[in-house]
């Protein structure tokens, strides 16, 4: 799309942006999930990293980062601090030493029991019915795919 199909003669008022509503909507997710994360021991982005892992263990960081629209520079920091933490361990892949493999210690697994909580708490605070929260999580997704090509 070139600019003069998107220019608009009218000044736009904040509250007609789609990206101040994503913004502002994420801005009081978080403040939702960091009391449920704090209580396990995580930030959002560690939280993110962990379900990743949960869903398929031993994984590489290129595909980590993939999953989670993460740079390896800011997904790195991360990791070690997971790692730290005793969740995680990461070792150079016994076919291809450029690649990092990441996978979870019993710890990280056993973290799982406790994260198992944080999901229906978060739809009690939407104040959505399962339907309408998966309706807007593809409406999301959707959007995110169209702003990526």
């Amino acid at each position: 799309m070139d600019q003069t199909s998107c220019d608009k003669t009218e000044a736009a008022k904040l509250d007609d942006f789609l990206c101040f509503a994503i913004y502002s909507a994420n801005h009081a997710l978080n403040r939702v999930y960091k009391p449920l994360l704090d209580a396990i021991g995580l930030t959002y982005t560690q939280y993110i990293a962990m379900v990743t892992l949960w869903e398929q263990d031993d994984r590489t960081v290129g595909s980590l980062g993939e999953k989670l629209f993460l740079e390896s520079s800011t997904l790195t920091p991360v990791l070690k601090r997971l790692e730290a933490l005793g969740h995680i361990v990461r070792t150079r892949d016994k076919t291809d030493e450029r690649q990092v493999r990441v996978q979870l210690t019993a710890t990280g697994r056993a973290l799982q029991d406790k994260a198992k909580t944080i999901p229906p708490c978060i739809l009690e605070a939407s104040g959505l019915e399962m339907g309408e929260l998966v309706r807007l999580k593809k409406e999301i997704a959707t959007l995110r795919s169209a702003l990526l090509r």
